[in-house]
């Protein structure tokens, strides 16, 4: 595995075909929206004092919980409740008649996660924060581009489909996808691995044909799964633009094939996924 770098706005990980593209499917949180910044600081205090109970953290649950949330980013969020439900069972701190179900715990953290989303929806409505304050610097011209290119493009995210579909809406990127999925009330009815393995069978695709865009190891290893090309996003999401290390090396773990930290540098990018 060599790793090339391009004035460090994009690092190729695997040499890949290129320029056949005809699908691609972007997660939404932390890839293009920013409306949903600071999730995970908001999910880790609510599984921390889940399995806690009525006891003082401990920095052995706070790790567990970190790495929880870092393996399962990118998810469906009642899948990572079930795995909450099953830590709260392992450390065995909480009397079984008070353990919550999956969708208990999905609503406390829900509650929590909308406050500032609503805020910065507010915020967006009043004028007193625009388009690029809540996405990803550059991604919404990178999906212009590739609708324009032709390219049929679809959301799978791992929010609710309401609200994924309501903030795509909010921050203008709806109209360039012809589909935007989003989890719905049980893992069984949707996934993204179901959502990119029903793509390639319906359009008879084959591996480089498929673009699959996203900042969470989840889609990355679905991606590899079924011999898409893997475009890691390993955004700053305080920033807005700019490397996480951290979300680097998650990605490439996962099997990213091309890492960017951010869309600002379109053009570089969209001539190497396109070469002439």
């Amino acid at each position: 595995m060599t790793t090339t770098v391009n004035e460090n706005s994009m690092k190729i990980i695997n040499e890949v075909e290129r320029g056949r593209f005809k699908h691609a499917l972007f997660d939404f949180d932390g890839t293009i929206s920013l409306l949903r910044e600071g999730w995970q600081g908001i999910m880790a205090p609510v599984c921390i004092d889940a399995i806690r109970g009525d006891r003082p953290a401990t920095p052995e649950i706070e790790s567990a919980v970190r790495e929880m949330i870092d393996e399962t980013t990118g998810i469906q969020t009642i899948l990572q409740m079930e795995r909450l439900v099953e830590m709260v069972r392992e450390f065995g701190l909480v009397q079984p008649d008070k353990i919550l179900d999956a969708h208990g715990y999905k609503a406390i953290y829900n509650e929590r996660l909308l406050v500032p989303v609503r805020e910065r929806l507010a915020k967006l409505a009043s004028g007193e924060l625009h388009h690029e304050d809540v996405t990803l610097r550059g991604a919404v011209d990178f999906v212009r581009r590739l609708h324009e290119r032709g390219l049929t493009l679809y959301v799978f995210s791992g929010t609710d489909r309401h609200d994924v579909r309501n903030e795509a809406e909010k921050i203008g990127v709806a109209a360039y996808f012809n589909e935007i999925w989003g989890a719905l009330r049980t893992a069984e009815e949707y996934s993204k691995e179901r959502v990119l393995r029903d793509i390639i069978k319906q359009h008879d695709l084959h591996g480089a044909e498929v673009l699959v865009v996203g900042d969470g190891p989840v889609e990355i290893r679905n991606a590899k799964q079924f011999g898409c090309v893997a475009l890691g996003v390993a955004s700053d999401e305080v920033a807005g633009h700019g490397w996480d290390a951290h979300k680097e090396q998650r990605l490439a773990k996962a099997g990213a094939d091309i890492l960017i930290p951010d869309f600002g540098n379109a053009d570089a990018l969209e001539a190497y996924l396109f070469p002439a």
